[in-house]
């Protein structure tokens, strides 16, 4: 298989990636357009790749059908769509910024999400996985037509990726059948990427970093480089079993006191969190000193960057986890400039 962004899986065990090839990512969350001067910030801050999300449509976690939406009368946002994430990749290709492309599933039942996707008989499954194959098939040939240089193929569908392997095997044979970039697949910190056993067929192996580092509240740098200890041996573990880099398909921290004890935790608009920057500052250089050397670590994409984010909009005022105009980018510039 070619490869447009860098060198092919290897197969040996001792994987290292140099760190000159590491991907400095973030996640960039659409909107109705994207300027050059969105992409510049980027730039300042040392960004070599983003990731751009559009999403499938999903009734409810048993439901065997998902629903591809690229644009026209289905309102969505621009950035979602065919021509949204197309110009955003060309803007930023002009800039050196590579584009990995991260479809998810939106589920439509309320407080459900993707990792609660399960059939209840064998034909729902079997409906499931060819309904998920001609949505990510449509973004894998979109990715090759407009040369973007990674697809991530799924993220976060536990209860799909563990114990179907043959499927997801047979899957990444028809994409790679019409894609020629690189491939991974975003699986969940817990109870989902230990598990997975189709690594060896992608590039990388795809973790949702959003590990628990300490119960406390403004843990110091130290503190929580302790830890992610076990969660870099297991890691290593997995790496050395599948002989592929691992990459931080997500990894972020809210700007609120108690940032590393649950990461994945969105912001409650009803209990509204006292912000604290230093506390995400701290969770940022701690991710970077404890993985950043590590020689199988192939780089993280930070969840999440706002397009034109203003220093007082409403983003900075909820805690959300974007780092912009916080100290914790200050962190992610310096670490990425390196």
């Amino acid at each position: 298989m070619s490869n447009r962004c860098g060198q092919p899986a290897t197969a040996s065990a001792s994987v290292e990636v140099p760190p000159a090839q590491r991907l400095r990512g973030v996640s960039w969350v659409a909107s109705d357009s994207t300027t050059e001067a969105e992409i510049l910030e980027l730039e300042r801050c040392h960004v070599t790749w983003l990731t751009q999300t559009p999403f499938g449509w999903q009734a409810d976690s048993a439901s065997p059908a998902v629903t591809l939406v690229t644009g026209g009368r289905r309102r969505i946002f621009w950035g979602e769509a065919d021509s949204g994430l197309v110009h955003t990749a060309r803007l930023a290709r002009r800039h050196g910024i590579r584009t990995m492309l991260k479809p998810h599933i939106w589920l439509r039942a309320r407080g459900q999400w993707p990792g609660q996707i399960q059939m209840r008989t064998a034909a729902d499954w079997q409906q499931w996985f060819a309904s998920y194959t001609t949505f990510i098939l449509h973004y894998a040939r979109l990715a090759e037509q407009h040369h973007l240089e990674a697809l991530c193929i799924g993220t976060e569908l536990r209860h799909t990726s563990v114990g179907h392997e043959k499927q997801w095997r047979q899957l990444i044979r028809q994409i790679r059948r019409v894609y020629r970039g690189q491939l991974t697949y975003a699986a969940n910190w817990h109870d989902e990427y230990e598990k997975i056993q189709f690594w060896d067929a992608l590039d990388y192996i795809g973790v949702q970093a959003y590990f628990p580092l300490s119960k406390a509240t403004r843990p110091d740098t130290a503190t929580l480089r302790q830890g992610w200890q076990p969660y870099l041996r297991e890691m290593a573990r997995v790496q050395r079993k599948f002989k592929r880099p691992v990459l931080f398909t997500e990894a972020g921290y809210r700007a609120i006191p108690a940032a590393a004890a649950a990461p994945w935790e969105w912001p409650n608009g009803r209990q509204p969190a006292p912000i604290d920057t230093a506390a995400q500052a701290a969770c940022y250089e701690a991710l970077f000193r404890a993985c950043w050397r590590q020689p199988w670590f192939a780089g993280v994409f930070i969840w999440k960057w706002y397009p034109g984010l203003r220093p007082d909009s409403p983003a900075r005022r909820r805690a959300d986890f974007t780092p912009q105009h916080q100290p914790a980018e200050q962190v992610l510039a310096r670490w990425y400039g390196q």
